[in-house]
C-alpha cells in the first residue's frame, strides 16, 4: 500500500509540474487545489495504515508473550503429572511387595 501511495504522490507532483509549465492559467488554481486535496487524503490514508500496522504488531507481540506463558504453564503441569505418576508407581510397587510378604507368611 505504501508503494501505491508514493506512486500516486509522485504522479500528482508530475502532473502539477506539467500543468505549471504549460502556462495554462484557466482553472490552474482549482487543479492545484484538487491535487493538494488528493495528496492530503493519501497522506491521511498512509497515517491510518501505519497506525493499523503498529496496532497489529503490538497485538502479535502480546499474543506471542501469552503463548510463551501458556507453554511454560503446560510444561510445569506435565512435570507435575510425571512426578505424580512416578509417586503412584512407587506406591503400587510398595503395596505389591507388602501383599506378597503377607501371602508368603
Amino acid at each position: 500500500m505504501n508503494m501505491k501511495i508514493q506512486t500516486a504522490i509522485k504522479v500528482s507532483a508530475v502532473v502539477l509540474a506539467v500543468v505549471l509549465t504549460t502556462g495554462c492559467a484557466t482553472g490552474l488554481q482549482s487543479q492545484v487545489d484538487a491535487l493538494n486535496a488528493r495528496v492530503d487524503a493519501l497522506s491521511s490514508d498512509v497515517a491510518r495504515a501505519q497506525s493499523a500496522a503498529d496496532a497489529a504488531g503490538a497485538t502479535a507481540s502480546e499474543a506471542r508473550q501469552m503463548s510463551s506463558g501458556a507453554q511454560s504453564t503446560a510444561n510445569q503441569a506435565l512435570n507435575a503429572a510425571n512426578q505424580s505418576q512416578a509417586c503412584c508407581d512407587a506406591t503400587n510397587e510398595k503395596i505389591d511387595r507388602m501383599f506378597q510378604k503377607g501371602m508368603a507368611k
